[in-house]
């Protein structure tokens, strides 16, 4: 059976079929729970995608010798390369980044398939959103813990799917931006400043034409406004133009947050989140290894530090910039996005 027919299948034709797989995979993933690696075995990592310098990155980190005790024995050992194979800034990097990491003692694989066979866990690196709902779904399927890092996806819709199939099937999984773990996010997320009243934040903003605006890059600084305010977002608006996007976001309880994505002059990334005791500076950016703790803690624990729903809202926030976009600059409702995106996968049915 095709992946894509598994989607459709999962999505509810045929209902016997879905409780199936549901069944096969909820018995792998606890037979995979039983067979998780203690404290003091190596926690098995392997990537999916080597078109992006983070899976690069990453590696360098989690397989540095002697072994950083931050990391919790998490290791990578084997690598599927592929990948974008459309973007050529992208694709072009895979031979390049093949070579690289196996300075890393990193196996190279030929398929999912097996990669999934050697490992304990998935980071999904693929820079391209396009093929990452096939790509999560064999993860998924397999019962394997994962980190999909951003984007999820190349829409809204995929993203619902996977997140939906993931609470299905009972694997934990969980994506987000380094840029969640700067300077001061996580101290304003614990309360530093007591309740967060507003927050703004910006980042670069560049675009890939084959995405959805912000899900390309500007998600960093949609990442940080989100780690601050968190959910409840009721309505998004957009001013556009070549060099900048303001996207304004009012939450349900009469909040407002805005982000800044930066295509022309002097970038960066950072912001300002506003509470009831104090204003707090965002940034600077620390670099992959505080986020890589928390993808260590997620493989050992089972735990998502990221609820699914906090995700989501803040994807849905960037696909309701877009249309705010279309329609001008005019407000969209939140729900009335996602509501579309329910309905474009219930026609899959």
């Amino acid at each position: 059976m095709s992946i894509g027919r598994q989607v459709r299948t999962w999505l509810g034709v045929p209902v016997v079929v879905a409780l199936s797989l549901a069944l096969v995979s909820s018995a792998a993933s606890a037979a995979d729970e039983a067979a998780r690696p203690g404290a003091d075995s190596v926690f098995r990592l392997g990537i999916i995608g080597l078109d992006t310098s983070h899976a690069i990155a990453f590696t360098k980190s989690l397989n540095r010798t002697p072994a950083d005790p931050k990391f919790q024995n998490c290791r990578v050992v084997a690598a599927y390369p592929y990948g974008s194979q459309t973007i050529e800034s992208s694709a072009n990097r895979i031979p390049g980044y093949i070579e690289e990491i196996k300075k890393h003692d990193v196996e190279i694989v030929d398929s999912i398939e097996t990669l999934l066979a050697k490992v304990d866990g998935v980071l999904l690196e693929t820079n391209d959103g396009h093929p990452r709902l096939e790509q999560t779904l064999q993860v998924l399927q397999a019962g394997k813990p994962v980190f999909i890092d951003k984007p999820v996806a190349a829409s809204l819709r995929d993203t619902l799917v996977i997140y939906d199939a993931a609470e299905r099937l009972g694997v934990p999984a969980f994506s987000t931006s380094s840029l969640r773990y700067a300077g001061g996010v996580q101290e304003v997320r614990g309360g530093s400043i007591g309740t967060v009243l507003g927050c703004d934040t910006y980042s670069p903003a560049s675009l890939e034409p084959s995405h959805p605006d912000l899900f390309w890059y500007g998600i960093h600084g949609v990442e940080m406004l989100f780690s601050c305010m968190g959910t409840g977002l009721q309505s998004v608006s957009r001013t556009s133009s070549d060099g900048m996007d303001v996207v304004v976001g009012k939450w349900s309880d009469g909040r407002v947050g805005t982000f800044r994505g930066i295509r022309q002059g002097k970038s960066g990334y950072g912001g300002h989140a506003f509470g009831e005791k104090a204003i707090a500076p965002l940034g600077p950016y620390q670099g992959y290894d505080p986020m890589l703790v928390e993808i260590a803690k997620f493989f050992r624990s089972g735990v998502a530090p990221v609820p699914a729903a906090e995700t989501i809202e803040l994807y849905a926030f960037m696909a309701a910039a877009d249309e705010s976009k279309r329609q001008g600059g005019q407000p969209v409702e939140v729900a009335d996005v996602l509501q579309q995106a329910r309905a474009e996968i219930a026609q899959t049915k």
